[in-house]
């Protein structure tokens, strides 16, 4: 009987080398602003992972040997990345007039495995909605490490919810993340790595989420 290892997201941290300033993972990023009674309440994750991460990751996972995987032989991979990215606030930082929002636990979260490639599902609440139309509001899915590389998929990389008010507008602008967040992460980072420093940071853009004034 063959025992699965569970490689999940924070383990790779470990196997990094500890002057590491280049990412180890790459993640292709769709998200959709869900929008209900004319707030923002949850953003909806699709990250799409590279080749090399799902390779290692799905090792052992097929449990009934049938060349496929489905959620059942995912979920507790699923459930480890999820645990694992609580301590970095999922890679999602949300802003509202300069200041950070807090998030609510995700849910509705599940991997799957199509072409070759893991795909992790989820939502992220969240802990208040936001008005639609409230001024300044973004938010940002990004690695300040750059550990793990975001990037947004060229084709619909945002897609609004059918809840939102007419006119609301996605646009990509320069990322803002808080220096305290980047902070913790940092230190969070260096605990993975045994105390050893990441080196420079990446860059990264922000969404802007606009909407006409009610």
């Amino acid at each position: 009987m063959r025992v699965a290892t569970v490689v999940a997201l924070p383990a790779m941290f470990a196997l990094a080398s500890p002057a590491a300033a280049h990412p180890h993972v790459w993640v292709a990023v769709e998200t959709t602003v869900e929008y209900d009674k004319g707030t923002v309440v949850s953003f909806s994750h699709r990250w799409t992972f590279d080749e090399l991460y799902t390779t290692m990751a799905i090792q052992g996972l097929d449990a009934n040997n049938d060349g496929k995987l489905d959620r059942t032989e995912l979920a507790e991979l699923a459930q480890v990345n999820m645990d694992g990215l609580k301590e970095f606030d999922y890679f999602t930082f949300a802003k509202l007039g300069g200041q950070s929002l807090k998030l609510a636990p995700p849910r509705d979260y599940w991997l799957e495995h199509k072409d070759g490639v893991l795909i992790l599902n989820f939502v992220l609440p969240l802990s208040q909605p936001v008005l639609a139309d409230a001024d300044g509001f973004s938010f940002a899915v990004t690695d300040p490490s750059y550990f793990i590389a975001f990037d947004f998929v060229k084709e619909q990389p945002i897609r609004l919810s059918a809840g939102a008010p007419a006119g609301c507008q996605a646009n990509f602008v320069e990322a803002d993340v808080d220096k305290e967040q980047l902070t913790r992460l940092g230190q969070a980072f260096q605990q993975e790595l045994g105390g050893a420093a990441m080196g420079s940071v990446g860059t990264s853009k922000s969404i802007a989420l606009n909407c006409p004034k009610s």
